[in-house]
C-alpha cells in the first residue's frame, strides 16, 4: 500500500503489526509530543507520519508507556530516527522500522531483525 498520508503510514504499520503476529489492533491515538500510537495484544507502537525524523523524546515516551503497561513496543517512522532516539532504541532494545513511501517497512536496528524472525 503507497504511502500517501499520515492515515497511509497508520495502516500500513496497523497491517504489519498483524503479519508480525500481534492481533487485535486498534486505537489510533494521536499522542504529544507527536507520532500516532496504536496498541494490540501484547505491544504499543509509535508512527511517526511526519517528516520529521522520530526523536529521542518520542523513543523514550513510548517505552515508559510500554514498561507501565507490561508490554513490548515498537516504532516506525517515515523520516527516519535521530541518532541518540536510535542509539537509545539499540540500548533499550526497541525494534525501529522505517516505512518507505511504497509502504514497506524496512528494519533499522538489531531489535527489528529479530523482531522479524521471531514474529
Amino acid at each position: 500500500m503507497p504511502v500517501r498520508t499520515a492515515r497511509d503510514a497508520v495502516t500500513v504499520a496497523g497491517l504489519y503489526l498483524r503479519w508480525l503476529g500481534y492481533g487485535e489492533v486498534r486505537g489510533a491515538v494521536r499522542r504529544a509530543p507527536s507520532g500516532v500510537r496504536v496498541s494490540a495484544r501484547g505491544v504499543i507502537a509509535l508512527i511517526e507520519p511526519s517528516v520529521q525524523p522520530t526523536s529521542l523524546r518520542d523513543v523514550e515516551c513510548v517505552w515508559l508507556s510500554a514498561m507501565s503497561d507490561a508490554v513490548s513496543c515498537v516504532c516506525f517512522s517515515l523520516a527516519g530516527y535521530e541518532g541518540a532516539a536510535r542509539a537509545r532504541a539499540d540500548a533499550l532494545s526497541i525494534p525501529l522500522f522505517v516505512i518507505d513511501l511504497a509502504g514497506t517497512p524496512q528494519p533499522v536496528n538489531s531489535a527489528a531483525d529479530e523482531l522479524i524472525a521471531s514474529g
